[in-house]
């Protein structure tokens, strides 16, 4: 269980850091009417995710899992170690579609204040078909044959590790009240600057996150 838990928690706080959920949080948080549309936009992120990844995981997932035979440890971490690699692939796409992806994002800022909590669902609903780690994560957590419970128990925690950066901007504009706008803009404006390159590099860290978890849960199952 621990070092199931460990990988949720690892690949929910590398994942958390995402351009596509970041960069909107800072323009709400920077706008009028600030810590409504935060609250919002962080509850339309977290509950939409959280609600996608279980019923993946308790229907289809449930579904594949009882129609192969059940992978033992060694099977489970060459899955995360394949789910690293195409991470990698991805990082790469993500790469060369850079300029495009920083365009996308900064193009529909002038929609985050209108209906955050719509925006923050939408953009999960999005970016699910290519959300890599989530899927990852949710093949280890099924894999697992761990109670239902304790799977929807394990995708909560991924999810508030996915939403941690959101709570950290909502705690500073909510503590630091207009004292905290210039900061928001100057964190605003470093992201709209490295936004192309930010989003290849954080996928790229989730894979070589997975694909390290699952050698060293291969060599780990060696030495025993």
């Amino acid at each position: 269980m621990q070092h199931l838990l460990a990988i949720v928690i690892g690949v929910g706080l590398v994942d958390s850091a995402n351009p596509s959920t970041i960069v909107p949080g800072l323009y709400i948080a920077a706008g009028n009417h600030a810590v409504k549309g935060l609250a919002g936009f962080i509850a339309g992120v977290f509950v939409t995710n959280l609600v996608a990844g279980v019923l993946i995981a308790l229907g289809p997932g449930e579904a594949i899992m009882a129609a192969v035979p059940h992978p033992g440890d060694h099977a489970r971490h060459l899955i995360e170690i394949s789910a690293g690699g195409f991470a990698l692939i991805v990082a790469a796409v993500l790469w060369f579609q850079r300029e495009r992806v920083a365009h996308h994002v900064t193009r529909s800022a002038d929609r985050f204040d209108r209906s955050s909590l719509l925006v923050g669902a939408g953009i999960v609903l999005v970016e699910l078909p290519t959300a890599i780690p989530y899927f990852a994560v949710i093949a280890t957590v099924v894999g697992s044959n761990r109670p239902a419970a304790t799977q929807v128990l394990l995708l909560t925690f991924f999810n508030i590790c996915f939403v941690l950066p959101l709570l950290a901007i909502f705690g500073l504009r909510t503590l630091a009240g207009e004292r905290a706008l210039g900061l928001l803009a100057r964190i605003r404006g470093g992201v709209d600057r490295f936004l192309a390159t930010l989003a290849p590099a954080l996928v790229a860290i989730v894979g070589i996150a997975l694909i390290g978890i699952g050698v060293y849960g291969i060599l780990t199952d060696v030495n025993h």
